[in-house]
């Protein structure tokens, strides 16, 4: 669906598309930090994954038009990357100089080429707040998910926004095995391995489990033998994934972005399907 240039959207949990041709009305438009709190809610209320990466800094899009109050239409969340590796492996920054951007969250108001014109300004306001960080990695999952029933639950996706942005394309992720719930979603391999050694963060994982179709846990029963059978019963597959498309940008002054963008991987092309 990107070669007809639409703009995913979000709203109560559903994904939405804009056409690419719309222009934003920047007057309507403001840009400001928002807590880490607001910024879980709004996730949690509009995106298909719910769960928010520890974040670094969260940035808002607001609207206001006329005498209403302005309204939270979209988040930037730049957050502290999963794998320790991903910043030194596609960036060439140390761990501490890079951030990922875990979640980019646009209301389905937001006109067609919101992406950019939002995206471009949270960089900014992300050199201001953490002058530390040079360099910022993003994943683009470019596989469709379906439900296993046949219907599409989310399209694949090439990162056509980061693209208007200059990002620079340096690859893929690491191919991997994704435990795939009849809905749709993903069941994280770390969620799981924290319920089964009992380590914090148990309860979230059982209830993703809950929420996915697993049966309970019966009183008494083993852990590991708990989620063999619940992955069983609740009809959750192994499917393989090729890996996510990397995009990179550099961030901070003319000469941090300069040696930055010298650090990075060198850029491939763009992917166009």
């Amino acid at each position: 669906m990107e070669q007809l240039s639409l703009c995913q959207r979000w709203k109560g949990g559903r994904e939405y598309y804009r056409t690419g041709r719309e222009t934003i009305r920047v007057r309507e438009y403001g840009i400001d930090i928002v807590s880490d709190r607001r910024a879980r809610h709004f996730i949690a209320e509009h995106h298909y994954a719910p769960n928010s990466p520890p974040q670094i800094l969260s940035v808002g899009l607001f609207r206001k038009v006329g005498v209403t109050e302005s309204q939270l239409v979209g988040i930037a969340r730049f957050s502290v990357p999963m794998n320790q590796h991903a910043v030194p492996r596609h960036t060439g920054q140390e761990p501490g100089h890079g951030c990922e951007l875990g979640r980019l969250v646009l209301m389905d108001e937001v006109p067609g080429n919101g992406e950019s014109y939002f995206l471009a300004r949270a960089m900014r306001v992300l050199r201001q707040e953490r002058p530390n960080i040079r360099a910022v990695v993003s994943y683009c999952d470019p596989v469709a998910r379906y439900r296993q029933d046949g219907t599409l639950f989310k399209r694949g996706h090439i990162g056509i926004c980061y693209q208007a942005l200059n990002a620079r394309h340096v690859g893929r992720a690491k191919p991997r095995t994704l435990l795939m719930t009849r809905s749709g979603h993903v069941l994280s391999e770390r969620s799981l391995s924290k319920f089964k050694h009992r380590e914090r963060g148990e309860a979230y994982a059982y209830r993703q489990l809950l929420k996915a179709g697993c049966p309970e846990r019966k009183l008494g029963e083993d852990r590991e033998v708990y989620l063999e059978r619940a992955l069983q019963e609740g009809g959750v597959v192994r499917q393989r994934h090729p890996g996510n498309l990397v995009y990179c940008w550099a961030v901070g002054s003319a000469r941090d972005r300069k040696v930055a963008w010298s650090r990075m991987p060198p850029a491939q092309i763009y992917p166009k399907a």
